[in-house]
């Protein structure tokens, strides 16, 4: 009984685990970025993270036009490179 009630709880914490969150595609969700994006200093790994976790928004930034002058500047694909982003194809 003992090792079923154990497995069981394995099972449960894992599967809670593997559950995805939705993104929410909103610029404020960069904001671990602005200093690499105002500076020339390297992203940090928490900018990286969310540049990833950003990435299906790309598109839906460079379509807004106040948003494309800061995600299409020679700084935004230096440090979308530096986490190995690749540049959206919208």
């Amino acid at each position: 009984m003992g090792l079923c009630s154990v497995l069981l709880l394995v099972v449960m914490i894992v599967g809670e685990v593997q559950v995805s969150r939705a993104i929410i595609c909103s610029p404020t969700e960069l904001s671990p970025c602005v200093a690499a994006f105002i500076s020339q200093q390297p992203p940090s790994g928490a900018c990286c993270s969310k540049l990833r976790e950003q990435r299906p928004c790309f598109c839906g930034y460079l379509r807004d036009p106040y948003l494309r002058q800061y995600v299409n500047t020679p700084n935004g694909r230096r440090e979308a490179s530096f986490c190995g982003v690749p540049s959206p194809r919208c």
